[in-house]
């Protein structure tokens, strides 16, 4: 037993030492009052890729170190690399910097911690199974009330892998946050600068999908002596026009050719909660009132959005997420048409109102939570797991019912009548709900646009967009309640409605399992497991129901059966929702993401795709979901053809995924950017540093997508 522990605590330690002899971080150097250290996300390096590295460096209270402009005094932080044959590092990217007032003097920097952020690119020649060192020396200035030069010596010791790099998952999470105080290269703003005696004039337009505020806006200039750092800027914002007036450096002669720098909002640049810093190189001169003014509100805009927003809700009724439910609905419109044709048009009605509140619920908490600064989309809480797993018992429960294993008051075909006009109208109101809720995961053409725009009006524009989608996706079923003769072409009511009843149940079943393979991509495979043995219980609670809570029993033993089975619902669910924290594990999804539909997909990034647009380089970004199923019948159409694929290798463009399967506020923020709140969506950037993204439809075909690739442009670019 001694033998069997001493062994244990050696291989241990063996282990921990392996382990932290890569550490994804260098041992923490100081100097007086600052603690430097060299830091990456990865764990390994392969050949031929780039890897993320940052010098941290944490200030005493107190002391601060300064930003690549220091400002009225101070010097920058620099770092000298030392690196291995065949690698190469970029410039240093800086975070934003604090404005730190010490009069008469105004210094730019940094106060606690800080990352300052620079990529090193590996050789693609470089041998797995070597260990490489990278090493730096690092020079700073630490300032309180005295400034001390500083400076120390780092290094960091990675080992070179054939696979993909494994990332820190502790460096990684803090790199997320670090990067959020990094400045956009690049959105849709348009921005320009001009000098009127000794102030300098910056004007920016906004997007049209821009309905937020900058609130206020300082600029940091690049370069020493632009402006006068000790006097005010004055900024304001209206109608999606920024002005920011900044008295010029005292002694210049004229305003500089080229503004470059970066501009700070204390609210951000794509909405709440977003960047807040935003890199700008403007050449000076240009005209203010050359700069196109907006105007996201007016009449023509509403107008096309409320009729893009009514076909799309008509079309919706063709997609695969609703045809389950609203199958059903037409067996309800059957059987009232041959028997009471005078209450057909009510049940139309109640079937638009249950629509309708629908819509107003979904776009009232979209709204409600734009406002508390929080970037959402259609679809989104099917980014939530506990709503797959409330949705998928409800569908699970409802197709039970449509087996005959139980029955409910609001059965939409009321068996024999006993339920009578007021549950058969309650049915029509609940099919209506339950309709625009498993709608959601779907988005029909027409759609996008007018979502995304809804999304981008005041609130009244925004209920009424929302209102016509309603009304488009009842319109079919309002015409059949109120002329009930088009009707005369489907047999009469008969044995054959309870076997395709029967069949619908089968469906709604099927769509428990897409859900529950949309909760496996979220939460992984053993909470998949634990909601199957919930909808086990749950399968037991309607039978208990179905057995003894039948109009054939005593009232007591209905009473009973139904307080069984619903405590038996109730409980079953509460402890499946409460263990979501505990057994769900979000899978690494970096790999299936490459290897699907035959395509080398990249896992998006805000970093990746500004460094494909810098480098010039062709760009494809599909934006897809799990939970949306006109993006996995678009990609397994489109993406699936050798035609497809063999073009994305010949035209050199690299293809990028953004999953938005569950919540993530980048994707978010970069569907915003062009406008949009909604899956799918396909965005192509042809060859060339300055070319305009191309949307394609929400529904494509391998046709569509050639010929994008053939109208913008087909420059062939090499890719090593």
């Amino acid at each position: 037993m001694f033998i069997n522990l001493k062994n244990f605590f050696v291989f241990s330690a063996i282990f921990l030492i392996s382990v932290n002899l890569f550490a994804a971080g260098s041992e923490p150097q100081r100097s007086e009052n600052v603690e430097a250290q060299l830091v990456t996300d990865v764990m390994s390096i392969m050949p031929g890729t780039k890897i993320n590295m940052a010098l941290r460096l944490k200030m005493d209270r107190g002391w601060h170190t300064y930003w690549l402009n220091p400002g009225d005094s101070g010097l920058p932080t620099e770092i000298q690399w030392t690196l291995p044959d065949g690698f190469s590092s970029s410039e240093i990217n800086w975070p934003l910097p604090e404005k730190i007032d010490t009069p008469p003097l105004v210094t730019y920097g940094y106060h606690d911690e800080i990352y300052l952020f620079s990529t090193i690119a590996v050789p693609a020649d470089l041998k797995a199974g070597n260990t490489i060192t990278i090493a730096a020396r690092v020079d700073w200035l630490e300032c309180e009330e005295v400034c001390i030069p500083g400076g120390v010596d780092l290094k960091i010791d990675l080992p070179v892998k054939e696979n993909a790099p494994v990332p820190d998952e502790q460096w990684s999470k803090i790199f997320a946050d670090a990067r959020t105080k990094l400045p956009l290269e690049s959105s849709e703003w348009k921005f320009a600068v001009s000098a009127k005696d000794s102030t300098l004039q910056l004007q920016g337009v906004a997007p049209d999908w821009f309905d937020s505020t900058t609130g206020k806006v300082i600029f940091f200039p690049y370069e020493y002596g632009v402006i006068e750092y000790s006097k005010a800027q004055k900024s304001s914002f209206k109608d999606g026009v920024l002005k920011l007036e900044m008295p010029m450096a005292s002694g210049a002669e004229k305003a500089p050719e080229v503004i470059e720098g970066i501009l700070v909002s204390d609210k951000g640049w794509r909405g709440p909660n977003s960047e807040k810093a935003h890199y700008i190189n403007v050449k000076t001169g240009m005209q203010l009132d050359a700069m196109p003014k907006t105007n996201s509100s007016s009449v023509d805009g509403i107008l096309l959005a409320l009729v893009f927003s009514f076909l799309g809700g008509i079309i919706l009724n063709l997609m695969p997420c609703v045809l389950p439910v609203l199958s059903l609905k037409i067996l309800g419109f059957v059987q009232q048409a041959n028997e009471d044709k005078s209450q057909a048009w009510k049940h139309g009605a109640v079937f638009t109102l249950g629509v309708l509140i629908s819509f107003w619920v979904l776009a009232g908490s979209l709204l409600a939570l734009r406002a508390g600064g929080e970037q959402l989309g259609w679809g989104f809480q099917l980014q939530e797991p506990a709503f797959l797993i409330i949705l998928s018992a409800f569908l699970f429960l409802f197709g039970l019912s449509m087996f005959g294993v139980f029955e409910i008051g609001t059965s939409l075909t009321t068996i024999e009548g006993k339920t009578g006009r007021k549950s058969g109208w309650v049915g029509s109101f609940v099919s209506g709900v339950t309709a625009t809720v498993v709608a959601t995961p779907c988005t029909a053409p027409f759609m996008g646009s007018a979502l995304g725009y809804a999304l981008t009006q005041p609130a009244w524009a925004s209920m009424l967009i929302f209102t016509f989608l309603g009304l488009g996706m009842a319109f079919p079923y309002v015409l059949l309640a109120s002329m009930p003769s088009l009707l005369k072409f489907v047999p009469k009511p008969g044995r054959w409605m309870e076997s395709m009843k029967q069949f619908m149940g089968f469906l709604l079943v099927a769509t428990v399992l897409w859900l529950l393979w949309v909760l496996a991509q979220q939460a992984g495979a053993m909470m998949v497991i634990l909601v199957l043995a919930s909808l086990l219980i749950l399968s037991i609670a309607g039978w208990i129901y179905g057995r003894w809570g039948n109009l054939a029993m005593p009232a007591k033993t209905r009473m009973t059966s139904t307080i069984v089975a619903t405590v038996i619902t109730v409980l079953t669910l509460f402890f499946t929702l409460k263990s979501i924290d505990t057994f769900a594990a979000v899978p690494q999804s970096g790999e299936s993401i490459s290897k699907s539909e035959g395509i080398n997909w990249q896992p998006y990034s805000d970093q990746l795709v500004s460094e494909l647009r810098e480098s010039g380089q062709p760009l494809f970004i599909d934006f897809t979901a799990a939970w949306c199923l006109s993006c996995q019948v678009n990609e397994r159409v489109a993406f699936s053809s050798k035609d497809v694929q063999n073009k994305f290798t010949e035209l050199g463009i690299t293809p990028v995924k953004a999953d938005w399967t569950s919540r993530d506020e980048n994707i978010t923020r970069a569907l915003a950017s062009y406008g949009r709140n909604s899956v799918p969506l396909y965005v192509y950037y042809p060859a060339g540093k300055e070319s305009a993204p191309v949307l394609l439809p929400e529904l494509i075909t391998p046709g569509i997508v050639l010929e994008t690739f053939k109208k913008n442009g087909s420059k062939t670019i090499s890719v090593k």
